[in-house]
């Protein structure tokens, strides 16, 4: 379809010439939509003042030259000199036809391709998916088939939260109420029951919680036992994410989904780098950068915690690895 905006402002500059002569030529027809008709051109304002004319009296000599008929209604001056144009409804109704008869729907490939990646809603996978989540992967995956059918190159990044404390958290849970409880079967019924039951106890109980801390560790270490039940859990996790994203059809693969797992080998070589550089620097135990520009309340620098004094990453270091 022809956007109206653009046939609208060739029209207007070609009235202008044919009015005020070719040296008028590099005004800009200034189309607007309007809140008063479809759209409006608000040119004769400052082209009035290079004529040393009332603005509505070259918005009128305008509007007498407009060749637009085949498009709008009679077009109108309005206030100090807008002009007014109402679309007809014939010239859309065309418009839309040819789009129909278009597969193409009247858009040319984009002259330059762009690689653009787009991270859908990057849910913690040891839980339910929240409104949040669904709203945030349909409004991907529009986007992601928009730059698509223009042309361009996407890469999908849904980056699963797989990592990190609530995973420390059920797999403490899990060895305490044991793999064969009716617990740990809500893995496989109800895994928003199971997590909250783990919350709850990790809120409550300061040495359950000090276990949680150190199991997290411990994964980000690779501890054989850890590993393996740590995969369990995702594996459960992850078939519960493919039965929604197949519910709400979007173009989500196995290879669109990176978890943060898949950047704990990069961690440590990250971290190292942003030493060797100066950027990250100890601070109460803990290993920060602290990026110019981002201050507290009082106006000291806030700091970004790559690492954290127990020695573990966190979100922060996983968003620096993927980046990277």
């Amino acid at each position: 379809m022809a956007d109206p905006q653009e046939v609208l402002a060739q029209r207007v500059h070609d009235a202008i010439v044919a009015a005020f002569g070719p040296e008028y030529r590099d005004a800009d027809p200034l189309i607007r939509p309007s809140s008063f008709a479809d759209y409006q051109a608000n040119v004769a304002l400052p082209l009035g003042k290079r004529l040393g004319r009332p603005p509505r009296e070259a918005a009128a000599d305008l509007a007498g030259r407009l060749n637009v008929s085949d498009i709008c209604e009679p077009p109108e001056v309005s206030g100090p000199g807008f002009i007014n144009f109402r679309l007809r409804d014939d010239w859309i109704a065309a418009q839309a036809s040819l789009m129909l008869e278009d597969p193409r729907l009247g858009l040319e490939p984009a002259a330059q391709q762009a690689t653009v990646v787009v991270e859908y809603s990057s849910p913690n996978i040891a839980k339910e998916m929240h409104v949040g989540h669904l709203r945030t992967t349909i409004v991907g995956d529009a986007i992601a088939r928009v730059l698509e059918f223009a042309g361009h190159r996407v890469i999908r990044d849904n980056h699963v939260g797989d990592w990190g404390t609530q995973f420390g958290m059920e797999i403490e849970y899990l060895l305490d109420v044991g793999e064969d409880s009716p617990q740990a079967a809500l893995l496989r019924t109800d895994p928003n029951a199971f997590y909250q039951a783990a919350r709850r106890k990790f809120d409550s109980d300061p040495e359950f919680a000090d276990r949680a801390r150190k199991r997290v560790v411990d994964l980000q270490g690779g501890d054989p036992g850890t590993l393996e039940l740590w995969q369990e859990i995702v594996d459960l996790s992850l078939d519960y994410l493919h039965r929604i994203y197949g519910q709400l059809g979007v173009t989500l693969t196995d290879a669109d989904i990176r978890g943060e797992s898949f950047y704990n080998d990069t961690l440590a070589g990250t971290v190292a780098a942003l030493e060797e550089q100066g950027i990250a620097v100890y601070s109460d135990g803990a290993l920060c950068a602290f990026p110019p520009g981002f201050t507290g309340r009082e106006g000291r620098p806030l700091p970004l915690i790559i690492r954290k004094r127990d020695g573990g990453y966190n979100y922060a270091t996983t968003d620096l690895a993927t980046i990277r």
